[in-house]
């Protein structure tokens, strides 16, 4: 099921330390108004210990009653808000395994946090928030530690931003976007990179763009289209300064021609302290989700 067509649960990835708290408040704010449940999730990473053979059983199972007690306090916390809750603790690397937890619970969205701005904001991209985006089967938001501290707050009532690349998913971003504008009442702003020879030839492509993958808003929401030169990554980056929005939607390939970070969604969730909202396409295959998994076309 993709988020547009119906949230009704939402997997949130835990720490022990607050560091994912801004992202919980993302979440809380989400399953209020789609009145979705939120699965906390919490992995015990074994390559956190690997300058040891092995985890002595007294100081895992001291770890995981720490988690446990840390989770059942915030899962009464949202029971209390009206917000059903369920945790999970598992082992394994921690996108597998917000993964497999998202898939066993047939979850609309991951929220995961992010270091923020003074911390290793593209190592930690590279290292799980780009491996969650890739395998996850739905859409992940990812959430600056800092989202709210000074100059980084949104305003209040900030718009939804989408930022129009064109790709497989660029349809279910459209629809995710204009699902968050409606129920939240936000202002959504379409956001074009434009390519120098649409600038050379004086072209603006976004209303021919904007009919294609079904955008409009027939009164639902205020729609403005903004259109901006030079590279994505650098033109969206100054949209989100000008109009500080309070999300960032953008669709995500699966598959690159080359390794590493790479794309206008990965430079955006290594830069950007706004909550990024990373759209797949619609439906995978069997075969897509193995290719997308292993890297290798079946």
């Amino acid at each position: 099921m993709s988020f547009a067509s119906g949230l009704k649960t939402i997997v949130v990835a835990t720490d022990l330390d607050g560091r994912a708290d801004a992202a919980l408040e993302y979440a809380r704010k989400l399953a209020v108004s789609y009145g979705a449940r939120i699965v906390l999730a919490h992995g015990l990473d074994p390559l956190d210990y690997a300058s040891v053979i092995a985890v002595p059983g007294k100081v895992l199972r001291s770890l995981t009653e720490e988690a446990r007690a840390t989770l059942d306090q915030l899962s009464a916390d949202l029971v209390r808000e009206g917000i059903h809750s369920h945790s999970e603790i598992r082992q394994g690397e921690v996108a597998q395994m917000l993964v497999d937890v998202a898939r066993q619970y047939e979850a609309g969205l991951i929220v995961i946090g992010t270091e923020g701005k003074q911390g290793a904001g593209p190592i930690v991209v590279g290292a799980i928030a780009e491996q969650l985006v890739r395998l996850a089967p739905c859409p992940v938001l990812a959430v600056a530690a800092d989202y709210n501290a000074g100059a980084y707050r949104p305003v209040p009532g900030g718009p939804v931003m989408l930022a129009l690349e064109r790709n497989e998913a660029t349809t279910e971003a459209a629809k995710t976007a204009c699902s968050l504008a409606e129920v939240f009442h936000r202002t959504l702003i379409v956001v074009h990179a434009r390519r120098p020879e649409e600038a050379i030839a004086f072209l603006n492509p976004i209303a021919t763009t904007l009919e294609q993958f079904g955008i409009e808003s027939t009164g639902r929401f205020p729609l403005r289209c903004v259109v901006k030169d030079g590279k994505p990554g650098d033109a969206i980056a100054e949209a989100i300064g000008q109009y500080q929005p309070s999300v960032l939607v953008i669709g995500v390939k699966r598959t690159s021609e080359t390794p590493g970070p790479h794309g206008t969604a990965f430079t955006l969730l290594a830069r950007s302290r706004v909550p990024v909202l990373c759209v797949p396409p619609a439906v995978m295959s069997v075969a897509q989700e193995s290719e997308a998994c292993t890297g290798v076309p079946r």
